[in-house]
């Protein structure tokens, strides 16, 4: 079965309230058995607008990929990333 990922990029508005995100998107992650990838860090923008903070999260399937991002433990951290960052999230079958 191939695998899913997240695709993200992120700029963060308020740093302080952004760890509040992370600190709830932790419990949906931990609940997916999910390898972060990518996770900021440095980037060089080939192309487009781009983002400050880039992230890649593999899953097992696709389908942990979008039950994790429709689960009550990462919609409760939506609602704190959307107050404190602006970006887009796409999620991905992997080959």
């Amino acid at each position: 079965m191939p695998k899913g990922y997240w695709i993200a990029r992120v700029d963060v508005r308020d740093a302080e309230g952004y760890k509040d995100y992370v600190a709830a998107a932790k419990l949906a992650f931990d609940r997916f058995d999910v390898k972060f990838l990518a996770r900021g860090g440095e980037h060089e923008k080939a192309e487009g607008p781009g983002r400050a903070r880039n992230v890649i999260i593999e899953f097992p399937s696709l389908a942990d990929a979008h039950d994790c991002y429709h689960s009550p433990e990462y919609q409760r951290a939506v609602a704190i990333r959307q107050k404190v960052a602006d970006g887009e999230i796409v999620l991905v079958e992997g080959i």
